[in-house]
């Protein structure tokens, strides 16, 4: 992957209901936008410290996971930037974030931390064993992709801004 790419981690555990939001996310954006270039699609499931690499590797991130956001299931919170990193260091908010906190740290430690980062975090209705999400969280789907692709767009002309200023 170049540094120029921008990565797309999803995380989640599709078994359980609304806990694979975030894969959920990544494969709606995916098959709605299939023609972005430079994207690359990465299912984290529930994370790993092989991820870190990827992180390291890229100038934008976005993530999407269920997350605690203590409002109504559905509800699509964006987190850009150090409001992300913020988001990440209080207190327990998603069954990912000890470990995406930690594969941050360890980007921010190698001096790798991606230049343009966001978390878009879907609050969960329920938890329970199935493959398919709740109908809340089915449906803030569309929004979670729409606020990607917004990001998305909104980077890819910063990165070519910058490199035309730059020749």
């Amino acid at each position: 992957m170049s540094r120029d790419e921008t990565l797309i981690l999803g995380i989640g555990n599709t078994l359980l209901t609304d806990e694979g939001a975030g894969i959920h996310a990544l494969n709606h954006l995916q098959s709605q936008y299939p023609d972005i270039p430079n994207l690359n699609f990465i299912d984290g499931g529930t994370l790993s410290f092989t991820l870190a690499v990827w992180i390291e590797d890229c100038t934008n991130l976005i993530v999407f996971d269920a997350t605690e956001l203590h409002q109504p299931p559905g509800t699509v919170n964006v987190f850009v930037g150090a409001e992300m990193d913020n988001f990440l260091g209080t207190t327990k908010r998603s069954a990912h974030e000890v470990g995406l906190i930690d594969l941050m740290d360890i980007a921010r430690l190698t001096e790798h931390l991606p230049e343009q980062r966001a978390l878009i975090g879907i609050q969960p209705d329920k938890m329970v064993w199935g493959m398919k999400p709740t109908a809340a969280v089915q449906n803030a789907l569309d929004e979670a992709v729409t606020e990607a692709v917004k990001l998305i767009q909104q980077w890819q002309k910063v990165n070519t801004d910058q490199e035309v200023s730059t020749t």
